[in-house]
């Protein structure tokens, strides 16, 4: 499959402070009506560009959607600053509205596959959304759980993010990530992949401070309330590194997130929460090497086929 194989519907909302407000649900020209349906929320810097998703879970008799969130990718409108929010909940509009329309075409519920911080945002509204009962079950690969600094230099991070937002409501990091890792990714690099560098820049976006103080509130609220009722799968690299230069090495770790930190929200979420750990996995499971991501795809599907069917 490519990209040609999707087609898009823009969906409308309220405008919010900065203006007009759209989100883009992507669905597979492959979908059979009736059957189990995915829905993929991508994660920040981030947007839909996996063809080779929908395959998988085709081969395997689901249906697939993708989310591109408001302020990214096919959802960015030329007013709006990339990635920015005030709260985490801005995002429950779209995935609302999106597991409306995909159930109402299927007439069953639907399984979110989250990924970075669309793991954040998925296993906050499988709380807290909505249409949550629509959910019937969260798949999590490498979900934004903490960030991966010390508590201390977290905090006082946050301090200064705190005050100096609020007399500066788009006050930011620029730049706040590593080339290594979209150099990992992408084909003329290191990589496998092709995607869109003005919608995935190689440093990222800018980090608003305003987002990292929504980001920290959507992690509090989940480690200290977080009671999900469907099944989750937690996957996860089996190890986390922070090279400061290029080895084939960082093909095979998490280079992003502390894995520790998953599993220690990740055992919080609800009672019905398995982890699968990785070998060799990059931070976004399913872009790494392809043994890797074949035997990721095979464990989840086995997981989801005993879970749900």
């Amino acid at each position: 499959m490519t990209l040609n194989d999707f087609t898009k519907q823009t969906l409308e909302f309220p405008d919010d402070y900065e203006g007009k407000v759209i989100a883009t649900l992507i669905r597979s020209n492959e979908n059979i009506k009736g059957r189990q349906s995915i829905l993929y929320i991508h994660g920040f810097n981030d947007y839909f560009f996996h063809p080779h998703l929908a395959e998988e879970f085709h081969k395997n008799d689901y249906n697939f959607f993708a989310l591109d969130l408001r302020k990214y990718g096919r959802s960015l409108l030329s007013h709006q600053h990339p990635n920015y929010c005030k709260d985490i909940s801005e995002y429950y509009e779209e995935i609302t509205e999106s597991l409306s329309i995909i159930h109402k075409e299927n007439g069953n519920d639907i399984v979110i596959l989250g990924h970075s911080t669309g793991g954040l945002i998925a296993s906050l509204y499988a709380n807290y959304g909505e249409n949550n009962k629509l959910i019937s079950a969260l798949i999590l690969n490498s979900p934004f759980f903490e960030f991966n600094v010390s508590e201390k230099e977290r905090d006082l991070n946050l301090f200064f993010a705190r005050i100096i937002s609020f007399f500066m409501p788009y006050a930011n990091k620029s730049k706040p990530l590593s080339s290594i890792y979209n150099r990992s990714l992408l084909k003329k690099h290191y990589g496998e992949w092709d995607f869109n560098e003005n919608w995935k820049p190689e440093r990222g976006f800018p980090a608003y401070f305003k987002w990292l103080i929504a980001i920290f509130n959507a992690q509090n609220i989940l480690r200290s309330t977080s009671d999900i009722h469907q099944p989750v799968l937690v996957m996860h690299s089996a190890r986390s590194g922070k090279p400061k230069k290029w080895s084939p090495e960082v093909l095979e770790m998490d280079m992003v997130l502390n894995v520790d930190h998953i599993k220690e929200t990740g055992n919080k979420l609800g009672k019905k929460v398995t982890f699968l750990p990785v070998e060799n996995a990059i931070h976004d499971i399913f872009l790494s090497q392809k043994e890797v991501r074949e035997k990721a795809f095979t464990e989840m599907i086995n997981w989801l086929n005993k879970t749900i069917k």
